[in-house]
């Protein structure tokens, strides 16, 4: 019948080692963050200035959202 044994007929040679937890933990973190890059950068050809407008955006907004002079919110009048 087939044995697969590594102490028999020279096979300890074709025997593949597992890396250690660690080093596989590592290695799928890489693949993962590599493949979430390539997702968020898909369709895009210039991914640094879709960055930019986006940060520049978010500023805008942040302006927006601030009030100018120091006062707080809306003023009402009731007249």
């Amino acid at each position: 019948m087939g044995l697969c044994l590594p102490c028999l007929g020279g096979a300890a040679e074709d025997v593949v080692e597992t890396p250690d937890p660690e080093m596989k933990r590592q290695q799928l973190l890489e693949a993962a963050e590599k493949r979430q890059r390539e997702a968020t950068n898909r369709g895009i050809r210039d991914p640094q200035s879709v960055a930019q407008k986006k940060k520049k955006k978010e500023e805008v907004d942040n302006a927006m959202c601030t009030p100018a002079g120091g006062e707080g919110g809306l003023r009402w009048q009731v007249g």
